[in-house]
This record gives C-alpha cells, sequence and structure tokens, in this order.
C-alpha cells in the first residue's frame, strides 16, 4: 500500500471535534485508508462502520432518528459512514449526530462525489467539518513509498494508464486495460447518471470525447453544444456534473481585469488521464503517440495541484494567451506572486513572451521538462 500524503492530516484532527469528509471518485482506495487509520492508529478506540452498501446500515440512517442511531453508536468513538452521499437526508443524520455527541465521538465520511455537497450543507454544519480532497496515488506519493528512480521508470505507464492503485498493483499491461474498462464500465460515471437522473448518457460520452480531444486547446461552449445538438446551458450543466464527480476540471486565462477573465474561454483537463486515454481508445505508447504534449500538461498541471493541495498551498492557477499566439502553459499566483510556467516534453530553451514579460514585473519564469519536472511537482522549483 502506498504511502498517502493526507494520512497525517487526517490523524492529526482526529478528535477535533468536526466531521472529516474524505471525497474523491471511486476506486481511489479512501475506505481502505479509512480502515488502516482505525485499526493501526486508533486501534484502541471502539468504531462502528455503515456502509451504503448493506440495506441495514441505510434503513438506521435514514430513520434520522437519535433514540435509534444512538442504539448503535452509543458505546463508539469513531463513527465511519462509508459513501455518504447516496444516502437520502444524509444531512439531517450527521447534524442528528454532531448536536447529540458534539466532543465526544469522531465522525468521518467518505464520498465518491461533490454532486451534493454544497447543495445540501446545513448551515449548522458550515464550522464542523473538515473536507479533504484524495486524489489518486500522486507522484510525490510513489517517491516516498519508493523512490525517485522509480517514479522515473513508471512515468510512461503513469501518463498512460494513470495512478489508480489497482492499476499501480498490476504490472501486466492487459491487466491495467483490462482492470481500467472494468473502471468505467461499472462506476465511472455512475453518480451522474443514476443521482443526477441524466438520462441521455450518449451526450455525456460524445461530450467526453470533445474535450478528449482539446485538452491543451480553449474551450468553446457554443462549438461543443453545436456538435452535441443540444443547448449550450445542457453543456454548461454537464460540464458542472463531470467536475463535481472528479473527472474534468477548468484552468480560466489570467488577466488582470477580472471581468475579462470570466468572459473568455477557459481550458479543460482531466483528473486522471486513463479516463482521457480509454474515451480515445488509445493506450500506445508514448513514442507512438502525436499527443505526448498535451498527455504531459495535463499530467504536471494535475501533479502541481495535487501538491498544492495535500499542503495547503492556496494558489489560483490560469494560463495566459495573447493576441498573438503566445502563450504561457501555467500560472499561479501565490502569495501575490506570479509563477509561470512553459511545459516542455523535450528539453528546449524557451523564452517568456514578450507581452508577458513586458506587462508583468514580479514574477518567476520556469521551463519544465523531463529534466526537471520532479522538483516542478514537488515545488522545488
Amino acid at each position: 500500500m502506498y504511502k498517502r500524503i493526507l494520512e497525517k492530516k487526517i490523524v492529526n484532527n482526529f478528535f477535533s471535534w468536526k466531521i472529516i469528509m474524505l471525497l474523491w471518485a471511486r476506486q481511489i482506495w479512501k475506505t481502505t485508508l479509512v480502515e488502516k487509520l482505525l485499526n493501526e492508529e486508533f486501534w484502541d478506540k471502539s468504531s462502528i462502520c455503515f456502509s451504503w452498501d448493506d440495506f441495514q446500515d441505510v434503513e438506521i440512517l435514514n430513520k434520522n432518528s437519535i433514540s435509534n442511531l444512538s442504539i448503535y453508536v452509543e458505546d463508539k468513538d469513531i463513527i465511519f459512514i462509508d459513501e455518504w452521499q447516496k444516502i437520502r437526508n444524509i444531512w439531517n443524520t450527521l447534524k442528528i449526530l454532531i448536536d447529540k455527541y458534539k466532543n465526544k465521538k469522531q465522525i468521518i465520511v467518505t464520498g465518491s462525489s461533490s454532486i451534493n455537497l454544497l447543495d445540501l450543507t446545513s448551515e449548522a454544519l458550515t464550522w464542523r467539518k473538515i473536507i479533504y480532497n484524495m486524489y489518486s496515488i500522486s507522484s510525490e506519493e510513489i517517491i516516498e513509498t519508493k523512490d525517485i528512480l522509480s517514479l522515473n521508470k513508471s512515468l510512461e505507464n503513469l501518463i498512460i494508464y494513470w495512478s489508480y492503485p489497482d492499476v499501480l498493483n498490476k504490472k501486466d499491461i492487459l491487466e491495467k486495460k483490462s482492470t481500467l474498462k472494468e473502471l468505467a464500465n461499472s462506476s465511472l460515471y455512475r453518480d451522474i447518471l443514476e443521482f443526477q437522473q441524466v438520462r441521455n448518457s450518449d451526450i455525456i460520452m460524445k461530450l467526453l470525447k470533445l474535450l478528449a480531444l482539446q485538452i491543451w486547446k480553449e474551450v468553446s461552449l457554443n462549438e461543443l453544444a453545436n456538435n452535441l445538438w443540444v443547448d449550450i446551458k445542457t453543456v454548461m450543466r454537464y460540464i458542472d456534473l463531470l467536475e463535481k464527480s472528479f473527472i474534468i476540471f477548468r484552468l480560466a486565462p489570467y488577466f488582470t481585469n477580472k471581468r475579462k477573465e470570466l468572459n473568455k474561454t477557459n481550458k479543460i483537463y482531466f483528473y486522471d488521464l486513463w479516463i482521457r486515454n480509454s474515451i480515445l481508445n488509445d493506450f500506445n505508447l508514448l513514442e507512438n503517440r502525436n499527443d505526448i504534449w498535451d498527455l504531459w500538461e495535463n499530467f504536471l498541471i494535475i501533479e502541481r495541484i495535487k501538491h498544492n493541495t495535500y499542503f495547503d498551498k492556496f494558489s489560483n492557477n490560469y494560463f495566459r494567451r495573447t493576441y498573438n499566439g503566445q502563450e504561457i502553459d501555467f500560472i499561479e499566483n501565490y502569495d501575490n506572486k506570479l509563477y509561470a510556467y512553459e511545459f516542455k516534453w523535450w528539453k528546449k530553451i524557451q523564452k517568456m513572451p514578450k507581452s508577458f514579460k513586458d506587462n508583468y514585473v514580479d514574477y518567476n519564469y520556469l521551463l519544465v521538462n523531463k529534466d526537471n519536472y520532479i522538483d516542478f511537482i514537488t515545488w522545488k522549483s
């Protein structure tokens, strides 16, 4: 099992008398991590686990009665609820538990979607929860668990098949492909199609394919709507659902004028590149691909985001494209200072675009390639 960076942070916040929420897509081993903590870090504490897969557990939680819940949790120190977002009126249940037990019990929940997180958040819980995003295995976690050499050796596999634990543990390429296919078919879009009552799955798949073909380009919502033969509001809703299901994320253009920024088109990337590659049915080796630049850019950005999230480096992220076509792949606004990055698969000297250099004085600029990418994704750049 890979050493997860989040583990220490979660342990440190146990019994801080706030609900701990561990979120991300399926098959990240969120449940495995919680069970590991209960067995190793808190072995001397009594606990109870409620699972959405267990019909009786769901019935207990759905009753929203403290007298009913107390029968099961009164003598427990830790209450663990797995896949919380699937349980009806879960916020009422959590409110009942936190109001009753306050600083007596630790509640921890996991979820594979944030679709209803903002919509259903109770005001009573606003300051009584800690939310953690737990990504697929990061490059930094591979280094921590093994070493830098192991990361470099597995770099191509990470870019093509990505870093889901079940996939990383498979050595055979056919096994990796089979595991990814099973993941996609069994769980990838379940929350969107089932829990949001999206009936036309064909549009979702066509939208994802269109996005997969332009991960390095600015995305026009009008163009997507025209290609899908739907209205722009439908496209916006589906993109929002895909984001909240941890499949894609947006990167906005950088402008000092925030009004201009809101009116410009975004870039859209995938949180996990295996989804993008499986949508296009392209698992070819990097030497046989013409989209290596796109994959490399997506890989570096999400790995940097993982690091920033895990180590509480709160940066605003952008890209920059000038009117004459010059571009900066990735910009971070961190501590009121700009960090500009250009991504190249092969080593190449790259100059800062003159328009950016002339307009922004206080900035750092770095070309990121295979020689120095580890420094970039671990914030040593």
